[in-house]
């Protein structure tokens, strides 16, 4: 299982974003990029500026984090977007937004995809009624995830329900927390991701 060794935090003040890796935390005061919104590091107030394989590399390691995938993994990914069909950096994208943990976290049962990781690996969702304990699964439209019944009185998970209900909701995931489940309805729009990522630069980087 791909994992993200170090202070989650600090990796959101690398990218000066909130890449939502230390669940309630990040949506508290004590979020450690709304203290200090700088890089960490002794010279992180000093503007840093960046070559052009510089910006590359930064958001390739940016979208990295975000899902979670260490390079082997991603690359993958990224050569499967080169076969399909469309712009390979909007394919790259839709093809991680599919996949299983992305997918329960977006459906609010969890606050990170770390978290999420870890519910699906633990055997707590089904997909279409079977039981997938496969993180990268990667969902079609007209999948339905569900949490198993043995599951519902999760602590955690009813937390992360109640505090993702301010989240803004996802256009192309039907969402059904009274009953613990949800639909993918469609593939989302790139604008739909909600993300700051410029997915152009991560296929310039791989073009090299």
């Amino acid at each position: 299982m791909a994992r993200l060794i170090g202070p989650s935090c600090k990796l959101c003040r690398q990218e000066r974003m909130k890449l939502f890796l230390k669940g309630k935390r990040c949506y508290s005061e004590k979020c450690a990029l709304a203290r200090k919104d700088y890089r960490p590091g002794e010279h992180g107030k000093v503007p840093k500026k960046l070559s052009a394989y510089g910006l590359q590399l930064r958001e390739k390691q940016k979208v990295k984090k975000i899902y979670g995938i260490l390079e082997r993994q991603f690359r993958k990914y990224f050569v499967e977007a080169k076969r399909l069909k469309g712009m390979t950096g909007e394919n790259l994208l839709l093809l991680l937004e599919r996949r299983l943990d992305n997918i329960v976290f977006r459906l609010g049962f969890s606050l990170t995809r770390a978290s999420a990781r870890q519910l699906v690996r633990h055997g707590h969702f089904l997909v279409n009624g079977k039981k997938v304990n496969i993180p990268s699964y990667s969902c079609k439209v007209g999948d339905e995830v569900s949490l198993k019944a043995s599951s519902k009185e999760i602590v955690g998970i009813r937390e992360a329900m109640k505090l993702s209900q301010d989240r803004e909701k996802v256009p192309w995931l039907e969402i059904d927390q009274e009953n613990f489940k949800g639909k993918v309805v469609r593939l989302p729009k790139k604008e739909e991701i909600g993300l700051p990522i410029q997915e152009q630069l991560i296929v310039e980087y791989y073009s090299r």
